[in-house]
């Protein structure tokens, strides 16, 4: 039995008073948003999950999975779960209340943590013939799963640059989905947004030639004047099989984001356990290495947590 399962089973007996405990022994649940199964937000989050099960005294954290940073959010500003992983572009968009949040007022989020850089990346089936971004004009493209960012940094690219949705026949394809497409030929394309290497990419990789699509210069300024969050990029060079060349690409900031209502004694010792075990992170996914205090006051799309503040005192 796994250890995040056999804590769980604790918990609930405890909770439901099946064992004996006294009220401090009682754990506080804290449900932590990722997204789906084949990226890294979920790789990450069930560790993040371990860690603070682990190493808090009356915590008990469980990695969800869900369908990206626009649900994540929506189900965080919902009071659905405390913590949630998101994309910069999408947290902006909900403290902000615009884009994917427009009508619906400013949230009252803040970031917990910046993470790493979340990278867009685009590829072909080897020999389908699209080898640049306007190459997806007519094909069978996979954008993203409904509700992630994916699909929200493959929206904004592909309108900043003169691309819509009219111009191609999308598919919304969770990551898993979006490589077994490709494999067996049922699309033409596909994004992730996720750190380098992606293991359904890799997956992808191992059963089938693809080709890991760059972007110009120009493709990337324009969708920066959308979207504030966007930096140019690079997947380094044998990220993928028969990957020999680094490709030119874009990304955001991928953040934890909480409630501003969070307690600050909580929010600090979430951050505070994150960067304490980052090189166990390290380990489970290479990205994480950009963990860091600058990076977090670098990158965070929106204010950060008081607590958070408070621990960078």
């Amino acid at each position: 039995m796994g250890r995040r399962v056999s804590i769980l089973i604790a918990g609930l007996l405890c909770v439901f008073g099946l064992t004996r405990c006294t009220a401090g022994d009682r754990p506080d649940f804290l449900a932590l948003a990722t997204a789906g199964t084949g990226g890294v937000y979920y790789l990450l989050g069930g560790s993040i999950a371990e860690i603070w099960s682990r190493d808090l005294p009356n915590q008990i954290a469980v990695a969800e999975v869900t369908g990206g940073s626009v649900e994540n959010l929506s189900l965080l500003m919902a009071e659905q779960v405390e913590v949630v992983f998101s994309m910069g572009t999408n947290a902006l968009e909900a403290h902000t209340g615009s884009g994917s949040f427009q009508g619906e007022g400013p949230g009252e989020v803040r970031t917990l943590v910046a993470l790493y850089a979340n990278v867009l990346q685009l590829a072909s089936r080897e020999g389908t013939g699209v080898n640049t971004l306007s190459d997806l004009v007519g094909r069978r493209v996979s954008v993203g799963a409904p509700g992630s960012g994916t699909e929200v940094g493959a929206r904004n690219l592909l309108a900043a640059n003169g691309i819509d949705y009219e111009d191609f026949e999308p598919q919304r394809l969770n990551f898993n989905e979006t490589a077994n497409a490709l494999r067996d030929g049922a699309v033409d394309a596909g994004f992730w947004s996720a750190g380098p290497p992606t293991s359904s990419i890799m997956d992808l990789a191992t059963a089938r030639p693809i080709t890991l699509i760059s972007l110009t210069q120009e493709e990337i300024d324009q969708t920066a004047s959308i979207d504030p969050t966007v930096r140019s990029d690079i997947i380094p060079a044998d990220a993928y099989r028969g990957q020999v060349n680094p490709v030119t690409t874009l990304s955001t900031p991928n953040v934890l984001v909480v409630r501003a209502d969070m307690t600050d004694e909580l929010a600090y010792v979430l951050i505070e356990a994150i960067l304490a075990a980052q090189e166990e992170l390290e380990g489970v996914h290479p990205v994480a290495r950009q963990i860091s205090v600058e990076y977090t006051l670098e990158a965070s799309p929106i204010p950060l947590h008081s607590g958070v503040v408070r621990y960078m005192e």
